[in-house]
């Protein structure tokens, strides 16, 4: 009997999504928005037309209060995530290479990574107070335990057999982290940056918004605190807008190191 011979199909071509297609669900948001405004059904104080929330919009960058408080969160966040990456990828790295480092710190580490970040608002206020210490040090924290997390799983996911070749050819230290460590975990310390750096720019914001003399989340407390529904939603639309492109941006340099680590 002639034997026959099986072929795989061919794999499916990738489908391209349309940037029109990213557009319909944010433009059917909008117009049910709208209609929902001027239907009565809410009163104009709870619920304002996006159409005012624009206008609002406007009048807040030509004053330039809007420029001022997202520059304060802005320089917050980028403070606060950069110690908070470089301490957490430290961190990490040392708790996977030393055992003993891993003995000491990784039990405590752990527990308190299952703590949400935003617990420790209370207690940093009494220590800290509104000033921007208080901030940076909440943004640090936010974004030092997924960093950490990242860069302790990454190394730790590296062939073990790749340290012994390492150990016999004598390699030194700047080499074995430059040829072996960093080709080998930046995909995975590179998601956690990004993971980070999201999460970092949430918590400022409800930081901001629980105790803050400035920022986008100081802009919405005070709207609130004033009933201006029309502030507090133009504070939303403008940290949504830049939280998508934070994740935009994160998101296309980690395609980078993945397609570097291939190369």
């Amino acid at each position: 009997m002639a034997s026959i011979a099986l072929r795989a199909p061919a794999p499916l071509p990738a489908r391209r999504q349309s940037p029109l297609a990213s557009l319909l669900a944010p433009i059917a948001l909008l117009g049910l928005w709208q209609l929902a405004s001027v239907s009565g059904v809410f009163p104009p104080q709870v619920l304002v037309p996006p159409s005012e929330v624009g206008a609002t919009l406007w009048s807040l960058a030509q004053t330039g209060e809007l420029q001022r408080h997202v520059a304060d969160s802005m320089t917050r966040l980028a403070l606060g995530f950069a110690i908070g990456a470089v301490a957490g990828l430290a961190f990490g790295a040392a708790i996977a290479l030393s055992r003993i480092a891993e003995a000491l710190f990784a039990p405590f580490f752990f527990a308190v990574w299952q703590v949400p970040v935003i617990a420790f608002v209370p207690m940093l206020v009494i220590f800290l107070g509104i000033d921007e210490q208080f901030k940076i040090v909440i943004v640090i924290l936010a974004a030092f335990f997924p960093v950490a997390l990242a860069a302790f799983d990454a190394i730790r996911s590296v062939p073990r057999a790749w340290f012994e070749v390492a150990r016999v050819y004598r390699t030194r230290l700047p080499d074995l982290i430059w040829r072996i460590l960093v080709p080998a975990t930046l995909p995975a310390v590179v998601t956690g940056l990004r993971v980070a750096l999201t999460r970092a720019w949430v918590v400022l914001i409800a930081a901001e918004l629980l105790a803050a003399d400035s920022g986008i989340g100081q802009m919405m407390e005070m709207g609130r605190q004033m009933f201006r529904i029309d502030v507090v939603l133009a504070g939303v639309v403008v940290s949504g807008v830049i939280g998508f492109a934070l994740d935009r941006g994160a998101k296309a340099i980690e395609r980078r190191a993945s397609r570097w680590r291939a190369a």
